[in-house]
């Protein structure tokens, strides 16, 4: 069971109140030490794992190790991704069980709120050393998540891949333009609305959905339908922990019961590994198969779930999410705000997702939560059951990934002349407006490639009017609407 969670927020007037990651993750640690209710026992730890960051740690877990006194502790790392949080407590719940360990300190941190300061003020923050290997690395090398073919368009970031999923949502929907953005938009201040209830969220200001749609000169238009508000945001100074143990240790260490908080289960699965290669920008099967099988192990269905945080980085992860679960918009979606208002420190968002759900189900026990976490483009997801009560049988776990991977996928071609279908599509701004539209089409025997534009007229024209599903034709390289 988890006994004891940490979070801290590093806000900084100046650079001077900076702290480096590995001095947040101990401000993380000692915090959840404290609330467990007891104390002292953090030298008793027995293996120290640190989530990755955009950090240059070596093996930050042995300074955590050396710090708290437990030097012989196992020191273990992950790759990166939002997924790694969950997975690795799911990993750490099946070690537990397994009698390797019987007390085991999660963390991470993020400092990206005050590394954007110091960049832009030229200066070079201080960070120890952490020299040396961990004992262990978590997590699968999988392929990357853009395609060869998308990169070669220039396509290799996150904020140009999750907005065409929005668009083909609003087609498969069939919205107007004004009519998803609106409902987009309230999705987004709802989450908002959360964060103003969560005591660890980054952003806890009031925020209406036109103020989160609306460009304005602290609202940027970033790529369409999305502005900043829409986004997750990376600027923050966070850091959180875990501490993971037996029943039997709880009951040594002397941690009440009401501190305990119980994973139910575990699950991993992965989508086809890039958007050019599914079958639509709409659904994800690996969302689908992995949460079901998640909900089936704990012996729950989707009504059965009082707290849900559906990672979202974007809100088209959020609805896609929704969708496949059979969890409707309208109900709570995440507990601490998301990663726009919540805050997003990159890998380790979801850390603190788990904390805040643990928080929670303290407050009401028999309630079930399920967490959820994303990596790359909608590409590798990790699932977690949890309650204030003892599961029925031990910790479930799963991977699905072999299901998920038996499922239809296209043929990308990496270049096409003829005729075809919009499939989706976004546009990029930059400080003059839109700049450059990517466009993913189809062709007459179902296979996808991708096109971009930066003619004027068809770039504005797609900021303002719908193009999913408008037939197209691509001749020397060059994009024409047909209807």
């Amino acid at each position: 069971m988890i006994v004891g969670v940490g979070q801290f927020l590093n806000r900084i007037e100046s650079l001077d109140e900076a702290l480096e990651p590995l001095d947040m993750m101990m401000h993380a640690a000692h915090r959840a030490q404290a609330d467990t209710g007891t104390g002292g026992f953090l030298d008793q730890t027995q293996s120290v794992r640190v989530v990755r960051g955009m950090w240059s740690y070596e093996n930050p877990g042995a300074a955590i190790a050396e710090r708290i006194g437990a030097r012989s502790a196992q020191t273990m790392g992950t790759l990166i991704g939002g997924n790694q949080n969950q997975a690795l407590l799911s990993a750490t719940a099946m070690d537990i069980l397994a009698g390797k360990f019987d007390l085991v300190l999660i963390a991470g941190a993020e400092n990206g709120n005050s590394s954007g300061k110091a960049r832009r003020a030229g200066v070079t923050l201080p960070q120890t050393p952490a020299p040396g290997r961990p004992d262990a690395v978590f997590g699968a090398e999988q392929q990357p998540e853009h395609h060869e073919y998308e990169r070669a368009k220039g396509i290799s970031r996150a904020i140009q891949v999750y907005p065409m999923y929005d668009n083909a949502l609003r087609h498969e929907r069939g919205e107007t333009l004004d009519e998803h953005i609106a409902r987009v938009s309230g999705l987004w201040a709802r989450f908002n609305d959360v964060a103003q209830e969560n005591p660890n969220a980054w952003v806890r200001e009031n925020m209406t959905a036109e103020e989160i749609r609306t460009p304005s000169p602290k609202n940027r238009q970033i790529s369409f339908p999305y502005t900043k508000f829409m986004n997750a945001n990376m600027s923050v100074d966070m850091a959180a922990a875990l501490i993971v143990c037996s029943l039997e240790k709880a009951r040594r260490l002397g941690i009440a019961e009401d501190r305990f908080v119980y994973p139910h289960a575990g699950v991993e699965g992965y989508d086809h590994f890039s958007a050019s290669v599914r079958d639509n920008f709409y659904t994800s099967p690996g969302v689908r198969i992995t949460g079901t099988r998640a909900m089936d192990l704990a012996g729950i269905e989707a009504g059965d779930l009082d707290y849900v945080d559906l990672y979202s980085c974007f809100p088209s992860a959020v609805q896609i999410a929704a969708w496949e679960l059979g969890l409707p918009e309208e109900r709570p979606l995440t507990v601490t705000g998301g990663l726009t208002f919540g805050g997003g420190p990159l890998n380790n968002y979801v850390m603190h997702s788990i904390a805040r759900t643990v928080e929670l189900l303290r407050e009401k026990p028999d309630a079930y939560a399920l967490v959820t976490g994303n990596g790359g483009n909608l590409y590798k997801h990790a699932h977690g059951i949890y309650s204030g009560r003892p599961p029925r049988q031990d910790f479930q776990h799963d991977d699905v990934r072999a299901e998920i991977a038996g499922l239809p996928s296209r043929e990308c071609l990496a270049e096409y002349e003829g005729e075809g279908t919009i499939e989706s599509y976004t546009v990029m701004f930059d400080n003059d407006g839109p700049s450059i539209g990517h466009v993913s089409c189809r062709t007459p025997d179902g296979a996808r490639t991708w096109i971009n534009t930066e003619d004027p007229e068809l770039v504005q024209g797609m900021v303002s009017e719908e193009f999913c599903g408008r037939r197209m034709s691509v001749r020397g390289g060059r994009l024409s609407v047909l209807n």
